[in-house]
């Protein structure tokens, strides 16, 4: 397991659903940063979320703003893990949303289709 983790990344940098629900609702809420694929962000996301994709993330990871801290999302935590590595290795104070949009589903938190 944990080489899967050294290979996707997640591990130190996973937050529970229930604790990236509390820091969205602090003053300082993170920028969510939805990398799953435009048909999947249209079924339902986290409201507010900003849709860039896994694969377009290289070139477009100037649009993610370094002052903030950064909750990086997809299905199930695997993608968003990969992106987390990449944003952290690039100095983003980036976190992965555990499990995600599926465990923040399960969790009855709320999701936006706008």
């Amino acid at each position: 397991m944990q080489m899967f983790r050294n290979l996707f990344g997640g591990g130190q940098y996973d937050i529970q659903s229930t604790e990236a629900q509390a820091r969205l609702q602090s003053v300082q809420a993170p920028y969510v940063l939805d990398v799953r694929t435009p048909g999947e962000y249209r079924q339902g996301h986290i409201d507010g979320a900003v849709l860039i994709p896994l694969d377009e993330l290289d070139r477009r990871i100037q649009e993610v703003p370094a002052d903030r801290e950064i909750l990086v999302v997809c299905r199930s935590g695997a993608r968003s893990g990969i992106a987390t590595s990449q944003l952290r290795a690039a100095g983003y104070n980036a976190f992965n949303l555990s499990g995600g949009i599926m465990s923040w589903m399960r969790s009855g938190l709320p999701m936006s289709r706008k």
